[in-house]
């Protein structure tokens, strides 16, 4: 007689095992491969997306209103397109494309750079009678918010645990800061004060400035022609080019807010020198950043030559200085 068998088999019984289907196996691993795929795409296309720099020279001033500041107002054009038509990228989280970026972020830095020395020389000197007057609120406000660090997205972990105010949004509160600076001097409620002293200041306190960024290339360049790959040498190229536009930029329009003062020292031949070095260092575009020795052969050094327009550039801004200084 047939025995029954038992139906409640126990889970080790070799009938009850059953080897994973192939097409499940390969199903996975198909599945695995898409998602690399994807994020990689995600990545490579949103960066070549993204990746901008804005570099042009020949950029026209937005509308200025009569009796404003056209270098303030070029402060502010700067600062909207580097965060409104441009994306700001130097704070993005690393589910962002912008965060595999280098070049773009260090350059854009180097913009708000520049801009925030002159927002300190606007409120410290331009826009206020002598030393004496009171600060002007809105120059103030600027020069505060745009010394905020740009590699700050909604949180700052080093600070608080809160969510914060990320760096375009306090770039973007500085440039109505400055919009609104500049209608006031338009309607005449506000000071700019067009003095040679003013100038001279203003001009050493960038002079300083540029001095620093020669002393950070002459001490890259030491590690210059080495045989290894230099993964910094790009972040200051770009982060040096920043700051020379900036000031390119800021200059062109500065010298005509005074070229009064310009006209009547004869620094019309000197000044146009200054910024022809500016904007020959801010134009530079090499395809790849190289930190070839200064007397290569086979390899160019990007540094060197950005450092010898930045140096000229610093050169006649110092003449400049020294005849007002007369």
């Amino acid at each position: 007689m047939a025995q029954k068998h038992d139906l409640n088999w126990d889970d080790d019984t070799p009938a009850k095992r059953r080897p994973t289907a192939p097409w499940i196996a390969r199903l996975s691993g198909y599945s695995l491969g898409l998602l690399i795929v994807a994020v990689v795409a995600y990545y490579l296309i949103g960066m070549a997306l993204t990746h901008r720099i804005s570099d042009d020279v020949d950029q026209a001033l937005s509308e200025t209103p009569p009796g404003a500041s056209r270098a303030v107002q070029m402060a502010a054009d700067l600062i909207y397109r580097e965060t409104e038509q441009n994306s700001w990228v130097a704070n993005n989280p690393f589910f962002l494309p912008g965060y595999m970026l280098d070049n773009m972020p260090n350059f854009q830095q180097g913009i708000i750079y520049a801009i925030s020395r002159f927002a300190i020389e606007m409120s410290d000197q331009l826009g206020r009678t002598r030393a004496s007057s009171e600060v002007d609120k809105d120059l103030e406000d600027a020069a505060g918010k745009l010394k905020f660090p740009g590699t700050i997205w909604l949180f700052d972990f080093e600070t608080s645990w809160a969510p914060t105010t990320p760096a375009e949004k306090q770039y973007a509160a500085a440039r109505r800061a400055l919009i609104a600076y500049n209608q006031r001097l338009a309607a005449g409620d506000a000071t700019f004060e067009k003095r040679s002293d003013n100038l001279q200041a203003t001009l050493e306190r960038m002079t300083a400035d540029l001095g620093s960024s020669s002393a950070i290339i002459d001490q890259h360049l030491t590690h210059a022609g080495g045989w290894g790959m230099d993964t910094k040498v790009d972040d200051i190229f770009y982060n040096v080019k920043g700051r020379l536009y900036g000031y390119y930029m800021l200059l062109r329009e500065l010298g005509v807010d005074f070229d009064r003062v310009i006209q009547d020292r004869d620094l019309g031949a000197a000044w146009n020198q200054m910024l022809a070095s500016m904007r020959a260092a801010a134009a530079l575009d090499p395809l790849v950043i190289m930190n070839g020795a200064p007397d290569g052969l086979i390899f160019p050094s990007h540094l060197s030559v950005q450092g010898f327009y930045l140096l000229r550039a610093r050169t006649q801004l110092r003449e400049i200085t020294n005849i007002l200084q007369k």
